[in-house]
């Protein structure tokens, strides 16, 4: 599966094979925002030069427009106000006809009280290093909460 990066360069994902994965929704005006982006970045500072990890962020503006910009004003609010490292990919929809291909891998793997819809920013998926998705967390379940869970 290819997606483009917030940068428009195509990234393939099967270079994330053999990594566990930390997969999250992200917006850049949410209330959420500063929490778990600097969480994030704290989780990706830690585990950077581990070769086996790896933090991706999809922008999505399907909740309130939370995400409106451009996908290079993303990508500068992301590097420069949050600091992120972490691949940053080009804005895409969780829901809805126009759902993303990695978002219905994801959601038809993982249901949550809410079944497949995603329900908010920062809804976040864990998947192990086989590619199996083993976890789903709600928006407010920070990063940090996760940490364990996303290195075993």
């Amino acid at each position: 599966m290819c997606l483009k990066d917030a940068r428009g360069n195509d990234v393939d994902l099967g270079t994330y094979k053999g990594k566990a994965l930390l997969v999250v929704n992200v917006a850049s005006e949410c209330g959420l925002t500063n929490t778990n982006y600097n969480q994030l970045n704290d989780l990706y500072q830690k585990y950077k030069n581990k070769t086996d990890v790896e933090i991706l962020a999809f922008p999505c503006n399907q909740f309130l427009g939370q995400e409106p910009g451009t996908n290079e004003q993303i990508q500068e609010v992301a590097c420069t106000r949050f600091k992120a490292e972490f691949p940053v990919f080009a804005k895409v929809d969780v829901n809805g006809k126009s759902t993303a291909p990695v978002y219905e891998f994801l959601k038809s793997s993982k249901w949550s009280l809410f079944g497949q819809t995603i329900k908010w920013n920062f809804t976040k998926f864990l998947v192990d290093k086989d590619g199996h998705v083993v976890g789903r967390y709600a928006p407010t379940t920070t990063p940090l909460a996760i940490e364990v869970k996303f290195l075993s």
